[in-house]
């Protein structure tokens, strides 16, 4: 039986895939520095419609199949498949929907208008990564979040899926980045994002604002240890999370780093 530590980044974004930022090629590197350091790494992020299946070798996962995710009273499908990341020998599995992941633009369309459904296609990747992460069976030591559509899942770690034997034991790192986007997720993002029984309304009050910002103060609040991934940070955000009581803080350092100081995290978190 493997004694290695697990670690699961749940991105927004990595390279080569989907390079909206910086830090697409700085979770890339994690993972592979990860895994060269001996923990047991998988990776998981949308399957945008901009992700060329052919060019990067993604195929279905059919014994993840069968899994439908429901946001706001509605049952959604979501597939799963697979690629193995280049150079390196550990897997991304990539969430797919017809109706929220097959367009061909990320979160605003051709006239640069913003899609008025990006709260459900987020309540949708955040439940539909930990739906996936059940059905591999596999107890994540480590999940690391990083990018705005990632923000809800440290608080359904500690809420909704609180009771779910598979997430027990995991620490919840989570990347404060830079802000991406000016608009809404509207008046009724907070109301679908309250997915089961076990959260409240209250327990969302972080993420009331329900705009760029809100994302990653939510997901921070909830996390037990935060870093900080871009050195272009909203204000607000360096002034609260910076020093938290309680939070190990990553601190930025530079893009040329060796991101050394996120093993020392992981092994602290998990620990080694």
């Amino acid at each position: 039986m493997s004694t290695k530590k697990r670690i699961l980044f749940i991105a927004t974004e990595m390279s080569p895939y989907l390079e909206l930022t910086e830090f697409a090629e700085v979770i890339n590197k994690l993972a592979i520095k990860s895994n060269d350091s001996g923990l047991e790494v998988r990776c998981i992020m949308p399957r945008f419609g901009v992700i060329n299946e052919r060019r990067h070798r993604l195929h279905e996962v059919v014994r993840l199949s069968g899994i439908n995710v429901t946001v706001d009273n509605d049952d959604h499908p979501l597939q799963i498949k697979v690629a193995s990341l280049p150079n390196a020998r550990l897997q991304v599995y990539f969430l797919e929907n017809e109706d929220f992941f097959k367009r061909k633009q990320i979160f605003h369309d051709d006239n640069e208008t913003w899609f008025d459904d990006n709260d459900l296609r987020t309540v949708f990747f955040c439940k539909g990564a930990l739906e996936t992460v059940k059905k591999f069976g596999w107890p994540p030591d480590i999940i690391h979040c990083s990018g705005w559509m990632s923000g809800l899942i440290p608080a359904y770690i500690k809420t909704a899926y609180k009771k779910e034997p598979v997430f027990g034991n995991s620490k919840v790192v989570f990347t404060i980045g830079q802000n991406t986007f000016e608009e809404s997720l509207g008046a009724d993002f907070l109301k679908r994002a309250v997915i089961n029984v076990n959260i409240k309304d209250k327990d969302l009050d972080a993420f009331k604002d329900s705009n760029n910002t809100a994302m990653f103060k939510g997901g921070a609040h909830f996390a037990d240890a935060i870093s900080f991934g871009s050195d272009i940070i909203d204000k607000k955000l360096t002034d609260e999370f910076s020093k938290v009581k309680g939070k190990k803080v990553v601190p930025f350092k530079g893009w040329d780093s060796d991101l050394t100081e996120y093993l020392e995290l992981y092994n602290d978190l998990a620990g080694k």
